[in-house]
């Protein structure tokens, strides 16, 4: 039997960790030979590192991670990943729509040679504002990870342990796991798994913080903003090169120039917004490189449970 660590970023969830772990753990023992779940909290405003705190004291088996402010869900995903101590590491929601007892449906794809499998919902439980910024994200992750795999990732995965040596001396403010994953291999897969709807609470995950997300993935781990900045540029300077021929054309052949003050300005109009936003791309990607600098640390734990 295999070894699995279960690591679960927490953020005001008091409601829900009780029946997180009472259905973990019959799964758990049922599939590994050993195993431990990292419950990281996240800044939560609520109780939920007290929760944290009395789960793990009744469970060696149970570890909990304070951290000293919200930094976000793949930044407390990171830091559990890199306290997991076991073969294989599995990441899932503390909300419970990701049901424990789908996890050996990822442990079985895992056993037939991938490196990552996703657990791809059948139906998401969430609001169609929600899902349309889902697949906006899944837009940009394809982007930014490079693989038709991006469309059916999903926070509930398995992977290999050792794959997170790849991104070992990772350390930016700005982290997405899923990125991070490619690193360390090309071999990844995907099964169907029910998603259930959240029993208690609403998700913290709004639009915009998904929206904001995707812009963090598309900036912090690709070049694609550039090349688009490259070809609009390139495609209005064409386009200013025809405007200059069609001018200069009519003076020669008609003996007039082109008459009025909005086609001017117009003009002027589309290749200053172009410069704007190609400027203000290249000064998104300067920004990051000056957070960089500045040694701003991915995560900082408080204490452990």
């Amino acid at each position: 039997m295999t070894t699995i660590s279960v690591v679960v970023p927490v953020y005001n969830s008091a409601g829900s960790l009780g029946a997180l772990v009472a259905r973990l753990e019959p799964v758990l023992r049922a599939q590994a030979s050993e195993f431990e779940l990292l419950l990281v909290n996240d800044g939560s405003r609520d109780e939920s590192w007290h929760i944290v705190q009395d789960l793990a004291a009744g469970r060696d088996w149970i570890v909990g991670i304070d951290l000293m402010r919200n930094y976000g869900q793949h930044n407390a995903l990171l830091c559990g990943i890199r306290a997991a101590r076991h073969g294989v590491i599995v990441t899932m929601d503390d909300d419970l729509q990701h049901p424990p007892e789908e996890i050996p449906r990822l442990l079985e794809m895992l056993a037939q040679g991938f490196d990552v499998v996703y657990g791809s919902p059948i139906e998401e439980q969430h609001g169609l504002w929600r899902d349309l910024a889902s697949q906006i994200t899944k837009l940009a992750l394809q982007s930014a990870m490079g693989t038709a795999i991006a469309r059916r990732v999903s926070a509930f995965r398995a992977f290999q342990t050792p794959v997170r040596d790849a991104f070992a001396a990772y350390d930016s403010s700005y982290v997405c796991i899923d990125v991070l994953l490619t690193w360390g291999t090309t071999k990844f897969a995907a099964v169907p798994v029910r998603h259930d709807p959240r029993p208690v609470g609403q998700s913290n995950y709004t639009l915009g913080k998904l929206l904001t997300h995707a812009v963090n993935m598309v900036t912090g781990f690709s070049t694609l903003p550039l090349q688009v900045a490259n070809l609009l540029g390139f495609a209005f300077m064409i386009f200013g090169g025809l405007v200059l021929v069609y001018v200069v054309g009519r003076v020669v052949l008609q003996g007039s120039s082109v008459a009025g003050f909005p086609f001017l300005a117009s003009t002027i109009a589309i290749f200053s917004g172009v410069q704007l936003f190609a400027l203000g791309i290249m000064g998104e990607y300067l920004a990051r490189m000056h957070f960089r600098m500045m040694g701003k640390p991915t995560y900082v734990p408080r204490r452990k449970a």
